[in-house]
């Protein structure tokens, strides 16, 4: 098994692990955090696999940080949203997010 199978196998058992949560979890940090692992999978994904084209691997590198940049933006988004929702309804389920009226 090469090294970039394996990094591609990890990048896959990060995104699994965190769809798993994202689906399981009833709490809005949990889902945050089954996010983050689905956006740190699909990262190490695109690195892996741009260490096999051709040329240099400046490309998934490039892409990644974009990806990283969109994940410290959905943080920042995500965890205002969460206090938000916890300063109104003083829990973090998400049954709470449903009751809001806009």
């Amino acid at each position: 098994m090469t090294d970039l199978t394996l990094f591609q196998l990890v990048g896959v058992f990060l995104f699994c692990v965190g769809m798993f949560g994202l689906v399981r979890r009833k709490t809005l940090v949990g889902m945050f955090i089954a996010l983050e692992l689905i956006i740190n999978g699909a990262g190490l994904s695109i690195v892996a696999a741009a260490q096999l084209t051709e040329g240099d691997a400046v490309t998934g590198q490039l892409a990644a940080l974009f990806v990283m940049g969109l994940g410290a933006a959905e943080a920042t988004l995500m965890l205002a949203i969460i206090l938000v929702v916890v300063k109104r309804f003083k829990h973090s389920k998400v049954d709470a997010i449903s009751q809001m009226r806009g």
